[in-house]
């Protein structure tokens, strides 16, 4: 019997179950799903438990049961290509003879001293509840920092200003405005709802240094009360030291068809593949239907395609807090409340059939 090994119950990976099983699976393969926790994590939304809006259970989707699907739990300590194994923290190990790698990504401090010591994250649902208690317990007054204005800073800082009134936000950008890729009149209206909302914007910020209850940013110094980190990501330490071709920020370089150049039955997918486009569950999720596909085309002897048509992106969705949100659908900007709904909606529906 062979083995597919997918690591990580992310996006792609369950994506990949979901089409590979129930009849697309040949009679000699199965399938061993690997994580570290039993259900499949809603990474888009750790902002809001880390801001207290939500549920830890409402975040959590079972992962799916099958006769030929096997879920091992554990933490990946290295992947050796050449012996074709896994090997875990605990020193046991696993073999593959197909290894899809969906391990994900970690926070990226740009080298910058004490952020990995002294700021808090939202990358894994583990350090998104740890990022709540934090805030939670804050004293009324306090200030929370929260260090890069992307998508999940801007969520985050709207979300924790309606759920936490009493504290102060600061949000740290380093550009002239925050969303800068995305039009001006988008990024106009969220910086607005910031000002309605009393969340402090710095503009053109340089964290040069974090200490205890504490950030530099160029040279002035800013108390802050907690600060959380969301300036950037890299792949995950395993990847990271897989002795092949990688990007800047450590993400495996892949063929067209998914797999690493030398290593045809490894394939990596998510946050931990070097992509053209930025990291999201809908690009996870449109490569797990392409190597699907792959895999297909070899158990049945077909040709497989020299490339595959780009994946399609339906948009981008943020959140401001409960009621208003904005975002790209079809190259259109759309904001306010039309915005959330559209965003709700999408969740539930993933939710729903996932569940």
């Amino acid at each position: 019997m062979k083995n597919l090994v997918i690591l990580g119950g992310g996006y792609g990976g369950l994506k990949l179950i979901d089409e590979l099983l129930p009849d697309h699976l040949p009679e000699d393969v199965e399938i061993t799903l690997v994580d570290r926790v039993p259900y499949h994590g809603l990474k888009t939304e750790y902002y809001a438990l880390a801001a207290g809006t939500v549920s830890d259970r409402e975040l959590r989707v079972d992962f799916p049961r099958h006769e030929r699907l096997t879920v091992r739990y554990g933490d990946v300590a290295k992947i050796d290509l050449e012996r074709k194994t896994v090997d875990f923290a605990d020193g046991t190990k696993l073999g593959y003879d197909i290894l899809v790698i969906g391990l994900g990504c970690e926070d990226k401090y740009h080298n910058v001293p004490g952020a990995d010591t002294y700021t808090l994250s939202i990358q894994s649902i583990g350090k998104a509840r740890e990022t709540y208690q934090v805030l939670s317990n804050l004293a009324p007054g306090s200030t929370v920092g929260i260090v890069g204005a992307g998508l999940s800073g801007v969520e985050l800082a709207s979300e924790l200003s309606e759920s936490r009134t009493d504290l102060r936000v600061k949000l740290f950008d380093r550009g002239k405005h925050i969303l800068s890729d995305f039009p001006d009149r988008l990024s106009e209206y969220v910086e607005n709802w910031f000002i309605e909302h009393n969340v402090e914007i710095v503009n053109n910020s340089n964290i040069t240094r974090v200490e205890e209850g504490l950030l530099f940013n160029h040279t002035e110094q800013v108390p802050c009360d907690a600060i959380v980190w969301t300036a950037g990501i890299q792949a995950s330490q395993v990847v990271r030291s897989l002795d092949v071709e990688k990007d800047s920020l450590g993400r495996l370089k892949i063929t067209a068809h998914h797999h690493l150049p030398d290593y045809e039955d490894v394939f990596a997918v998510g946050d931990c593949a070097s992509l053209p486009h930025a990291p999201s569950a809908q690009l996870a999720e449109g490569q797990a239907e392409q190597i699907a596909e792959v895999l297909k085309k070899r158990w049945n002897g077909e040709e497989l395609p020299e490339t595959f048509p780009p994946i399609k992106l339906k948009g981008v969705l943020g959140s401001l807090g409960k009621k208003q949100g904005f975002g790209m659908m079809a190259e259109r900007a759309i904001t306010g409340r039309v915005a959330r709904l559209i965003k709700s909606g999408v969740l539930w529906l993933y939710k729903y059939h996932k569940g």
